[in-house]
């Protein structure tokens, strides 16, 4: 690359409503992650799988809120590819919860759809696919 020439910026994903989405994304990783790191330490015994998977999402908060603040086609993809898995998993889980409760002894952030976290676990990865595809539309195409 030449002196002269520069790399073109990456599309920001964190204006106006995606903001919103990196504040969200930002508290259910502080949310998911202290908690379950508190319940592996102290009652791991009691629910495994809960803890785990409550775990699993803080680490998956995690990587979509990094997605979001760096930006770029490819950090929109993998953001994109993450809020569907993480929609997948919050159906699974939360249809689990209801279905088999006595599998779930305690319960996950994911249980009875986010229940325990107003629901934003099952919105939160609408919205976000949502604003990440528009994202897509408004960025400029290189000719």
């Amino acid at each position: 690359m030449a002196a002269t020439e520069q790399k073109p910026a990456r599309a920001r994903l964190i204006g106006g409503p995606g903001m919103v989405l990196v504040w969200f994304y930002g508290v259910m990783v502080v949310g998911a992650v202290s908690r379950s790191a508190f319940q592996i330490a102290t009652e791991f015994h009691r629910a495994p799988l809960a803890y785990s998977l409550s775990a699993v999402a803080g680490v998956v908060y995690g990587f979509i809120t990094y997605s979001l603040v760096r930006g770029g086609e490819t950090a929109r993809r993998a953001a994109l590819v993450c809020c569907a898995a993480e929609l997948v998993g919050v159906l699974t889980v939360g249809t689990w919860t209801l279905v088999e409760p006595s599998a779930f002894p305690d319960a996950t952030v994911w249980s009875q759809y986010g229940m325990g976290y107003v629901f934003i676990p099952v919105l939160l990865p609408v919205s976000a696919m949502y604003w990440l595809r528009k994202a897509r539309k408004q960025q400029p195409h290189a000719a």
